[in-house]
């Protein structure tokens, strides 16, 4: 038997046994790195230190790395990472792992919540939090690097690990793809990535086949009026009736006009208008979000809400000049992310080797979006893998399913994952699947 035969045999044997078990030590470190994170969050478009940090890791690690890659619309540059590892011929895997937090106070109680302040776009002081657990995906990535480092005997081909800026505003991916991620740093064969699940038993894993993330949409309207005293509402036209009514009329969008087997969402998050109790603005600010999972939902919903623009104008008796004003926000609007049947097989078969059958599940598919599906490319011509990692306590979650407790989901400031074995998972779970497609 040949040399080359005998390594493969003895991984597969490895793999087998599960024998991507974090060491003590690194657990530790690697928990004190997650810690760190989370107690020193940064904003999407501001992840100076967060970037250096991950930078410094990859380096120690052994990879080749690149910061402040990544070019904004306006021009600006983004603190995206690249770190390559190159171990021979053969494929080329891409990893990716978010790096921003979100405007939000953290209310968790942990020792190691964030106090960190900022302020807004609008000069106003706002807390901010790893409310999403971007934290938990860019300590997976540094252990995952280390794993990947130290087992290079197992694997051959090119690791190309990017920590990513921006996820939350949704243009941190393409702002990477904008700054040339493909030509500077080669164009991978398939590209994976991890997100942390409240609704998954911390340490367990959820692989999903198909689509896993819903399209995005962002659209502002403003709804124009015609100004005056509070006290005569008949000289004017007010705009945050006419907001008001808007609002009650779009929700039925999804409810009488899109097939209830085609899931779709259209949420107002943001409304913005007058300054005194006793006057009537010109115009109100609506900020709206859409998903849906098909483009077929996402053309219902758009045509909508322009038909609803419209004819509020019509029912208003508001002048052409004054008719409110639809505008869909391209820099944070993305596609519906596809995992790669074909790769979910091979991706979860690798992972259930490691964690063992009964902690892999076929995962769930949820309307919130995700920026990993552009490394996909416009037609999905790389194949793409994005599995979930479990961060709730399973009896708490068990409790919670039954409607006998709560469980702080994302984007929520009680947002507190089980970290240290929702780490380990990851990294085992990331591990195995890079080992075994670099063959």
């Amino acid at each position: 038997m040949g040399k080359k035969s005998l390594r493969l045999r003895s991984m597969v044997a490895l793999l087998a046994l599960g024998v991507f078990n974090v060491t003590i030590a690194h657990a530790d470190d690697l928990f004190r790195y997650y810690q760190h994170l989370h107690a020193n969050p940064e904003l999407s478009h501001f992840e100076k230190n967060t970037s250096a940090n991950l930078a410094a890791e990859l380096r120690k690690a052994g990879y080749k790395v690149t910061e402040r890659v990544g070019k904004y619309e306006d021009g600006s540059q983004a603190y995206g990472v690249v770190a390559v590892l190159e171990n021979g011929p053969g494929p080329r895997l891409l990893i990716r792992a978010d790096m921003d937090a979100l405007p939000i106070v953290e209310e968790t109680g942990l020792p190691y919540a964030s106090k960190i302040k900022a302020k807004n776009a609008m000069g106003q002081e706002i807390g901010v939090m790893h409310a999403c657990g971007h934290d938990l995906h860019v300590t997976a990535l540094v252990g995952t690097a280390r794993e990947l480092a130290a087992r290079r005997q197992e694997w051959r081909g090119t690791l190309v690990l990017v920590g990513q800026p921006s996820e939350e505003t949704l243009d941190g991916a393409q702002a990477m793809l904008r700054d040339g991620l493909y030509e500077r740093f080669g164009r991978p064969d398939m590209a994976l990535a991890m997100h942390d699940s409240a609704a998954i038993p911390t340490g367990e894993v959820g692989v999903y086949a198909g689509a896993t993330h819903a399209a995005v949409t962002s659209i502002d309207v403003i709804i124009r009026g015609v100004g005056g005293h509070g006290a005569a509402p008949h000289r004017g036209r007010d705009p945050i009736v006419m907001a008001a009514q808007f609002i009650n009329q779009i929700q039925t969008i999804v409810s009488r006009n899109q097939d209830p087997l085609d899931s779709a969402v259209v949420t107002v998050g943001s409304i913005h208008g007058g300054t005194k109790r006793n006057i009537i603005p010109d115009e109100v600010k609506l900020e709206l979000t859409t998903r849906a999972h098909s483009d077929k939902a996402m053309k219902i919903i758009i045509d909508g809400i322009r038909r609803a623009a419209d004819g509020l104008a019509v029912s208003n008796g508001l002048a052409e000049d004054r008719k409110p004003i639809v505008k869909i926000i391209e820099t944070e609007t993305g596609p519906a992310n596809v995992n790669n049947r074909d790769l979910v097989a091979r991706v979860k078969k690798s992972i259930a080797k490691v964690l063992g059958s009964a902690k892999v599940s076929d995962g769930f598919p949820i309307m919130g979006s995700e920026d990993f599906a552009l490394y996909s490319l416009p037609q999905r011509e790389i194949p793409t893998v994005l599995f979930n990692v479990g961060v709730t306590e399973a009896e708490h979650l068990a409790k919670a399913n039954a409607g006998l407790a709560y469980v702080p989901g994302t984007h929520t400031s009680k947002f507190a994952p089980i970290a240290e074995p929702a780490i380990k998972a990851s990294v085992q779970a990331m591990s195995a699947a890079a080992i075994d497609l670099l063959q």
